[in-house]
């Protein structure tokens, strides 16, 4: 993977619970230098979508903090993901209505991703260029860019080595 990107596809050697911890850590970090409260159900929740590198739904985030919590409710998950989403510790991936953990929070960048269309696996990239060029494009159509999600569809590395036929897992 080039070095833009900011959270690559893992492979199975890959430590993943010191990836959650360090996403938390930098939370914290990141909150407390703004003076925002990352509250136990927003850590909760932001340690839910780092579990994995899928995109995660509110609603399997609600199911799995009800195991916790029998009386976890939509709107508070949704109220801790606008958090996150505000933040900038989650991005949104638009064509899942999922979310996934952000790689460099620390760092506003705009939202590109590959996404695989068999394990559902995804990449973050931090391509400034692709930004450039999409907010250049469309200014000079006249168009004001307020976001940017770009999100390229295709097979990650693991994937790719398989058998070539593509099942949709979305």
């Amino acid at each position: 993977m080039a070095d833009d990107a900011i959270a690559p596809f893992q492979s199975d050697s890959h430590d993943h619970g010191s990836c959650i911890s360090h996403a938390l850590e930098v939370a914290e970090e990141l909150c407390a230098d703004r003076g925002q409260r990352l509250t136990v159900l927003r850590r909760r929740v932001l340690e839910l979508v780092w579990r994995r590198h899928e995109p995660v739904r509110a609603y399997d985030l609600l199911d799995r903090l009800r195991a916790d919590q029998r009386n976890a409710a939509p709107p508070t998950v949704y109220r801790a993901l606008d958090f996150l989403l505000a933040n900038g510790l989650v991005h949104r991936i638009e064509s899942l209505n999922a979310y996934v953990g952000c790689g460099k929070p620390r760092s506003p960048h705009a939202g590109q991703f590959l996404i695989c269309e068999r394990c559902c696996t995804v990449a973050e990239l931090a391509e400034s260029e692709i930004s450039r060029i999409v907010t250049r494009t469309a200014r000079s159509s006249g168009f004001t860019v307020s976001r940017q999600t770009i999100e390229v569809i295709g097979l990650c590395p693991e994937c790719d080595g398989g058998d070539g036929r593509v099942s949709r897992a979305f």
